[in-house]
């Protein structure tokens, strides 16, 4: 596959669309940006939702990939991630196969699969494991992998879907010592995802060359992906301020921390 340089990015005002604005032209790729918030900086970026079709299609014409980062990116009520998770995404996967787009990269989430368990000392969870979302949200993330596993099988699209752990500037919990995604490397492992010759579809997981780390990184690694970062730095001052996280913890237990105790707001 020839390397993409145009790239739609959806959900370009978050914050991991914050990261790959600052990130992603430093590899080439020019950016159309889509958000249905203003986008700073960018007055040429499409201002629309998911849902307005026409403004879709006219994003998606002419680009070579898409980064699919738009929609909620906590729990919410289930009608709310039914809207802008599950139909947004099928809208975006719709306007990439009738633009004849042939790469999405696809924001998953950690919370796919967060009720699996901490494994054992030495051992990783893999990309194979068993999806068990923890909240309304995880469960639209796993809606995601299952809708571009048909989209590749059905239209030839290939997507990777990254399991995003925690990607912010720094980690801010102890149990983010395992779970972070540096800047840098979340741009690593977007512009991997962008360029490695993928065929169908293709999960990893999102996080940084962590000591601590729980999840297999031998897939992304499978892509060209070259971490660089590593949360351990962090590690002594997390500790000192919250301590070590206890065995009865869900933040210690569950993959999906805290979210496997969560509602959906009423």
């Amino acid at each position: 596959m020839t390397e993409p340089r145009t790239v739609l990015l959806t959900g370009a005002a978050g914050g991991v669309g914050t990261i790959l604005r600052t990130e992603l032209p430093s590899y080439g790729y020019r950016l159309r940006n889509f958000d249905r918030a203003p986008v700073p900086g960018d007055p040429e970026a499409i201002t629309a939702d998911l849902l307005d079709s026409e403004a879709l299609a006219a994003a998606m014409a002419g680009v070579d990939a898409v980064v699919h980062l738009a929609g909620i990116p906590l729990e919410a009520e289930f009608a709310d991630l039914l809207a802008a998770n599950i139909d947004g995404t099928y809208r975006v996967y719709e306007a990439a196969r009738a633009a004849g787009v042939r790469r999405v990269v696809y924001a998953s989430s950690n919370h796919a699969v967060g009720f699996t368990e901490r494994p054992e000392p030495g051992e990783l969870v893999p990309v194979e494991t068993e999806l068990r979302p923890d909240t309304y949200y995880g469960l639209s993330k796993c809606f995601g992998e299952n809708l571009a596993s048909l989209y590749a099988d059905r239209h030839g699209i290939d997507t990777v879907s990254i399991r995003i752990g925690s990607c912010f500037e720094h980690p801010e919990t102890v149990r983010q010592l395992a779970t972070w995604l540096s800047p840098g490397d979340c741009g690593r492992l977007v512009h991997a995802a962008l360029s490695a010759p993928v065929s169908g579809h293709r999960v990893v997981y999102g996080i940084s060359a962590n000591t601590r780390a729980w999840w297999d990184l031998a897939p992304a690694r499978a892509l060209g992906y070259q971490p660089q970062d590593d949360a351990e730095v962090f590690a002594a001052k997390l500790i000192a301020e919250y301590g070590e996280l206890s065995e009865d913890d869900v933040e210690f237990r569950y993959i999906g921390g805290d979210f496997t105790r969560m509602e959906p707001p009423k």
